[in-house]
């Protein structure tokens, strides 16, 4: 049997709070939802960290829009994986998809997110 890890991230995550993230929720057949403001809390080019003001399911589809200092991307899909109680909202863990499937790589989304993660480790540095 395996030990129980409790951090399953591949990478560190960097704190990225003033990056600001639109997300929105995928309905079925394809209708959208209206976009939420949330808080980005860490990232790295396969997740994220957010704090959300209403709950979002685990396994919900997402669309994010990405607007920081340098860089702007919109349209990057992505899945919750958990959501708890946190703070003033709910913290909410997301995989991207372009990661997470062969059929949804995207380098386009890759070098995006791999420069907005090189942008917020530097300032760990």
């Amino acid at each position: 049997m395996l030990p129980v890890v409790a951090d399953r991230r591949i990478k560190t995550r960097y704190s990225a709070r003033c990056l600001s993230v639109n997300v929105r929720e995928q309905a079925f057949f394809g209708t959208r939802r209206k976009p939420t403001t949330v808080c980005c809390l860490d990232m790295n080019r396969y997740g994220m960290a957010l704090l959300s003001p209403r709950p979002l399911d685990p396994g919900a589809r997402l669309l994010l829009d990405f607007d920081g200092k340098y860089i702007s991307h919109s349209g990057v899909a992505a899945r919750a994986v958990n959501c708890r109680p946190f703070q003033t909202g709910f913290r909410v863990g997301i995989r991207f998809s372009y990661c997470s499937d062969k059929r949804s790589y995207c380098r386009t989304v890759d070098n995006a997110l791999s420069r907005i993660e090189g942008l917020y480790s530097r300032r760990k540095r």
